[in-house]
């Protein structure tokens, strides 16, 4: 069974929370390869409720364009595991719960699936901030359970700088 392990989470978290409590800031997520990790992490302080609006795992194609409005063309053109794919998720997560932030992640986490273009460890997350989307093309490495946990500490300390920076 897949563990977080809280202490290397919990400062990034905790700093994470009071600013949004502190800025009235709202997040959404959309996720892919974390399977609702990010979501779990968030909702796991008291009072996260007060920004923390609600999540997506959209693990499928399918869910990607149902629940978040990926197009599915640009599933089919550039991959389920892509930069374009990861913006669209992010802006999609924003909109559909209306929050000020989101974040947004699809990779391939292993230890099957990946491809010499995209082999294992391969993953996007993006983050919408004001207005702003941006996305960062990360190579992990490890098992999956590392890949997984790495990727939400990224995401959570790529909240906490746009939030600040804001």
């Amino acid at each position: 069974m897949f563990a977080i392990d809280h202490r290397e989470m919990n400062p990034v978290l905790h700093q994470l929370h009071a600013l949004c409590l502190a800025r009235n800031a709202t997040i959404a997520t959309a996720e892919s390869c974390t399977g609702g990790l990010i979501s779990a992490l968030l909702t796991s302080l008291p009072s996260s409720s007060s920004y923390f609006l609600g999540g997506v795992c959209s693990y499928s194609n399918e869910s990607k364009s149902n629940l978040i409005r990926v197009p599915a063309e640009l599933i089919r053109k550039h991959g389920a595991v892509s930069e374009s794919v990861a913006k669209s998720m992010a802006e999609g997560a924003r909109a559909v719960f209306d929050a000020d932030y989101s974040v947004a992640v699809t990779g391939i986490a292993g230890p099957g699936g990946g491809t010499f273009d995209k082999p294992v460890g391969t993953v996007f997350v993006s983050f919408y901030a004001k207005g702003v989307i941006t996305v960062e093309h990360l190579s992990l490495q490890g098992d999956r359970d590392s890949i997984r946990a790495q990727t939400c500490l990224f995401a959570l300390a790529g909240l906490y700088q746009r939030i600040l920076s804001s």
